[in-house]
């Protein structure tokens, strides 16, 4: 079946209101083939850029719940629009550099997940990409270095007592 575009009117009380019903089918992996109907009130958007919006719905209710889980915008820090807008910049910027460095590790690590170990580990001097694909071996490393810079302590020993 082919997409199908239905112009209707709807009227009450002397009103009358056109609008028009699309019609697709939505094939997704592994699942059975969904008949789709839109009902829209515009006309200036070809119907394929309507049905191409709607099957990319998904994706944006994915991104917005990410954003919203991971980066909460509960209070924002300064009350001008500009600040306002500042602050949701850093968020879609901190948001597309953890995606570009999720697609480019090597082993798989959920986004949230990847988000609080970046939080925790955003002061210390390391390279992330093979941190997060190698957790234990560059642990290993920072808690040798540590150990190495630590200057020895005093214990009641060798105090005398």
């Amino acid at each position: 079946m082919e997409d199908r575009e239905q112009v209707v009117v709807f009227r009450k009380d002397g009103i009358s209101h056109i609008a028009r019903i699309i019609t697709y089918v939505d094939f997704k992996k592994g699942k059975t083939p969904k008949l789709i109907s839109l009902l829209t009130n515009d006309f200036d958007i070809p119907m394929e850029t309507i049905v191409d919006i709607c099957r990319r719905r998904w994706q944006i209710e994915s991104f917005f719940k990410q954003i919203k889980q991971n980066f909460p915008l509960r209070y924002f820090y300064g009350e001008s629009v500009n600040a306002i807008k500042i602050q949701i910049w850093v968020t879609l910027i901190a948001n597309l550099l953890l995606s570009l460095l999720q697609s480019s590790l090597e082993r798989n690590w959920s986004f949230s997940g990847l988000a609080t170990m970046v939080r925790i580990e955003l002061m210390y001097y390391l390279n992330l990409q093979t941190f997060f694909n190698q957790p234990d071996a560059d642990l290993k490393i920072m808690l040798a270095e540590a150990s190495e810079e630590a200057p020895p302590g005093n214990t009641s020993t060798e105090q005398g007592g």
